[in-house]
């Protein structure tokens, strides 16, 4: 069982660490688009951003259901980054424990 639990552990920790700079990438494409730094008229931009969007949704749109309106700041990605850096702790954690 160990031979499994423990490179699915440590693949699952990075799918974390990716996961984290894929929300990163999403709030600094949404400052840009904001501040008219790029535009969503250009394809590229846009695949890149919806990409960004489709996989950052399914987990910040539930946060930003529970938060309270804050006008217009939104801390849903750093709510997300602080509870995925705490499953990290413990998939750590768990694969120091399995040896």
């Amino acid at each position: 069982m160990d031979v499994v639990a423990g490179p699915a552990l440590v693949l699952i920790y990075h799918l974390i660490d990716l996961y984290t700079w894929v929300l990163i990438i999403g709030v600094i494409m949404s400052w840009l688009i904001a501040f008219n730094v790029v535009n969503l008229s250009n394809q590229f931009v846009r695949m890149i951003y919806e990409v960004v969007t489709r996989l950052t949704e399914p987990l910040l749109g539930p946060i930003r259901r529970i938060l309270p309106d804050l006008g217009g700041v939104d801390i849903s990605p750093v709510i997300l980054i602080l509870l995925l850096w705490f499953v990290k702790d413990v998939i750590a954690r768990l694969a120091i424990r399995l040896g």
